[in-house]
């Protein structure tokens, strides 16, 4: 009788602690917000930029540009029609509130794909990439790190690619069981203004959530843009580039990628002290991943503003620079978490807000003048291989002609970003 009373009172007491974690872990609201700055520029070229919109389709994608998203899910069904706003504080001048829309899914039909032939003779793609890591005016011992696909096999060739890996982020979306909404949608897309800011209070109402309110500081507003000086070129053919101390910064990366045409090359460049192509690094990271990336040497400390590419980076070769300032991301929830481990915790929802600030733009060392550094043969110096009698319609065209050039990179700087991104 005794043994057969303890199996009870011990079935009785796993029951009660498999009740009690089974509530501690009941699902809750999570809300998202993603905050980063873009800035695609031309350092040295601020006024000549309008006119490179009509390379994009008349949108002007230079200068710096605020970007907000908002994500919140909830395992609440509502009755009716779900209805949520985020109260924006009125420095961000958007407003009273930001409408959060839960999106339709539109159902598709499914429609069944032909078989497709497969050629009798495969041709093995043929691809050689040249990667380099490290600031410094020369290349680094070890360097460059080939990858081709003429003396790899598959699998080798994309492990080669494989880098650091930071924690997952898993931001909310639509899934079943749960109701989702987000802004921008389908119903509001208003620009955030350039002077916007998102330091007060917060509150998130609707009818499937719990109220969610916080406040967001200094820290936690829109990041600086990412601003460069001029790219000056070394007599090596190295590229210093320094860029202005971003205040909420927490680290920063930056890779460069280019391509030979005449070996048909492409060359990948990171920042890093160690190779590292850090594809999976250029978006929002844990404040526990950059302190981490940057004791590994592959994130730049928040005190350095420049970095110097070695000379692989030729004339006349298009490349593009990436790079990013990570920001101190904020993970809030309702109630807080107790401080006596022994007491129960029901949280009512959490908040996590990350940031960014990023910045594109090509390799082009900038003349003092101001004008873009010219990589292919001049005019004059094709008329001294090629000498013919000089009239005085041609003098006034030819000094107008150089006058223009000198007072507008833009041209230069299009057939460069067209020979990146292939229009």
């Amino acid at each position: 009788m005794k043994a057969f009373s303890w199996i009870v009172c011990f079935c009785l007491l796993s029951s009660a602690v498999s009740a009690y974690s089974s509530e501690k872990q009941s699902p809750y609201p999570h809300y998202w917000l993603s905050i980063s700055t873009t800035n695609q520029s031309i350092p040295g070229m601020p006024t000549e930029m309008g006119g490179m919109a009509s390379l994009f389709g008349g949108k002007n994608m230079f200068g710096p540009k605020r970007e907000l998203r908002l994500q919140l899910e909830s395992p609440k069904s509502p009755s009716e029609t779900p209805k949520a706003a985020h109260y924006i504080p009125p420095e961000q001048k958007m407003g009273s509130s930001l409408p959060l829309v839960t999106p339709v899914v539109e159902k598709t039909e499914y429609v069944r794909s032909e078989k497709k032939e497969i050629p009798e003779q495969y041709e093995k793609p043929k691809v050689r990439m040249l990667i380099y890591w490290g600031c410094g005016e020369t290349v680094g011992k070890g360097q460059p790190k080939v990858l081709d696909t003429a003396t790899m096999n598959a699998e080798s060739f994309g492990k080669a690619f494989v880098g650091r890996t930071p924690t997952h982020h898993t931001p909310p979306s639509p899934r079943q069981g749960w109701t989702y909404s987000e802004w921008p949608n389908k119903d509001d897309q208003t620009e955030i203004p350039t002077d916007s800011s998102l330091i007060g209070n917060h509150q998130i109402k609707g009818n499937y959530i719990p109220e969610i309110a916080f406040k967001l500081d200094n820290k936690r507003d829109f990041m600086d843009p990412v601003m460069f000086s001029p790219i000056q070129k070394t007599t090596a053919g190295a590229l210093n580039i320094e860029w202005k101390s971003i205040p909420t910064a927490i680290g920063y990366f930056a890779t460069a990628i280019g391509h030979n045409k005449e070996t048909g090359e492409s060359i990948f460049w990171s920042a890093s002290e160690v190779s590292e192509l850090g594809f999976t690094l250029q978006d929002y990271l844990t404040p526990g991943d950059i302190n981490r990336f940057i004791k590994d040497g592959v994130i730049l400390d928040p005190s350095k503003t420049t970095c110097t590419i070695p000379p692989i980076f030729k004339e006349g070769q298009p490349g593009m620079l990436q790079f990013i300032a990570y920001g101190e991301e904020l993970n809030l929830s309702h109630p807080p978490k107790p401080k006596d481990p022994k007491q129960r915790w029901d949280i009512d929802w959490s908040a996590k807000v990350r940031l960014k600030s990023t910045s594109m733009m090509p390799l082009m060392a900038i003349e003092e003048d101001g004008s873009a550094r010219k990589t292919s043969t001049s005019r004059k110096t094709k008329k001294r291989e090629e000498p013919k009698e000089e009239t005085s319609d041609d003098s006034i065209s030819d000094k107008e002609e150089t006058k223009q050039e000198k007072s507008s990179p833009a041209k230069e700087i299009g057939n460069r970003l067209r020979g990146i991104f292939g229009f």
